[in-house]
Parts: structure tokens; sequence; C-alpha cells
């Protein structure tokens, strides 16, 4: 997790340079100026992110540079290969990016179709009273 670390944390600064000059010659245009300092703070979200997983997990064969690739082998998730929630949320989204064309009404059906499939995908597991 170290180079992804990395490349997150560094890019932070990069961004707020490229901020700044943008401000400057733009005169602070607020939409630039929004986007640019946005994408600083997700950027640096994302490396404070992964430094504290980094942290809480073992050392991973990428972080080696004298790392073997059979070393990577191995379970690497839970994925459930039988689960159709992936697929109802792929629709969900190509249902609200056609509305962008179509109109509103289909945005709110690709809403709660998207609702639906994010709550049938994250309970997919549940045990106990919520079992399915």
């Amino acid at each position: 997790m170290r180079l992804e670390t990395r490349l997150f944390v560094f890019l932070t600064p990069i961004f707020l340079f490229f901020w700044l000059l943008y401000g400057f010659w733009s005169g602070w245009e607020p939409v630039g100026t929004a986007a640019l300092l946005l994408t600083a703070g997700l950027t640096g979200m994302i490396g404070f992110y992964l430094a504290l997983v980094a942290r809480r997990i073992d050392a991973r064969p990428e972080d080696d540079p004298y790392a073997e690739i059979e070393q990577g082998a191995g379970e690497q998730g839970v994925y459930a290969p039988w689960s159709w929630w992936p697929f109802v949320v792929g629709l969900a989204a190509a249902i609200c990016f056609a509305a962008l064309a179509v109109g509103w009404w289909l945005f709110y059906i690709g809403l709660a179709v998207s609702v639906i499939a994010l709550v049938g995908w994250v309970f997919e597991f549940s045990r106990g009273q919520h079992a399915h």
C-alpha cells in the first residue's frame, strides 16, 4: 500500500499548486478553482485512508521489490460469483445516465432501482433476523 499512499499524498500538493496557479490566472473563476480544490481534497483523503490501511495490514508482495509472482497467489477477497446485484447496480447507473437524454422522470426511477440494488448487495450475506 506504500506506493498507492505515496501517489495520492504527493498528488495533493501538486493539485494545490495548480489550484493557486489557475486561481491567479483566471481571476478566481469559481467553477475551475472549486474543482481543483476539491480534487486536491479528494486525493488527500484517499492518501490518508490508504496510509491508515497500510498501518493495519501486513506488507503485500507488491510492496517488496524482491517479491516473486507466486507470492501474490491465493485468496484476494470475498466475492460472490453467483451474485446478480452488481449487474443490477450497473443497470441502475445506465438508467440514471439515460435520464440525461430522456428526462428527469427516468432519473427518479433509476434512483429507486439504485437504492434497491445497493441494499440488496450490501445485505446479500446477512444472517440471522435479516437472512434471505
